[in-house]
């Protein structure tokens, strides 16, 4: 199909560029073949390449635990601890109860938890979780039934009643009989 200018004048099409066949030989031996890119090989832009890389690496890191610490304070640090400086790093609440003094009560609790190896029963839901408690089993008393109770190390600070709750959620059914207008007409069976 020849095509139109300005002038009128009709222009012939231009010839399509036809393959040259290569020639068999040592031509075709010394071209060497082309290697693909690294983003190239994995499907995908460089960008996309790096944006894998880094979150293979951040997926990596996420499942490292992480040492606990109290305050500064590492595990083996706290245990090794005296009591008073224990006691430094509570909160303000906390602090203020065992500045106070412990009850008989309270003491005899402290006295069975450090002897017993299995779980320990108590009523005793105020006192406050120190790091020699950790990894013991308490079953607290929650008004009806002992609840039981494994100590963590990031429950140290807290009072034991906090992790032994004293009320039960409440599930609601559905609506009764006359509550909206359209069930007034309902039929009970």
């Amino acid at each position: 199909m020849a095509e139109t200018t300005k002038a009128g004048s009709t222009a012939a099409p231009a010839p399509a560029a036809t393959p040259k066949p290569a020639t068999a030989g040592a031509g075709a031996a010394a071209k060497p073949t082309k290697k693909a890119k690294p983003s190239a090989r994995h499907g995908g832009s460089a960008k996309a390449a790096r944006r894998r890389t880094r979150k293979k690496k951040s997926q990596i890191q996420a499942r490292r635990k992480k040492e606990f610490t109290y305050r500064g304070h590492t595990m083996e640090e706290l245990l090794k601890m005296p009591l008073a400086e224990i006691i430094e790093l509570l909160p303000a609440r906390a602090r203020r109860s065992f500045i106070r003094g412990l009850n008989p009560e309270q003491e005899a609790f402290m006295g069975r938890l450090k002897s017993s190896d299995g779980p320990v029963r108590t009523h005793r839901r105020e006192i406050f979780i120190l790091p020699s408690f950790v990894g013991k089993t308490i079953s607290v008393y929650n008004g009806k039934e002992f609840h039981t109770v494994e100590i963590k190390p990031e429950m140290i600070g807290h009072s034991l009643g906090e992790f032994a709750l004293t009320r039960k959620g409440v599930n609601h059914s559905g609506l009764g009989v006359g509550a909206t207008r359209s069930s007034k007409f309902m039929p009970l069976k």
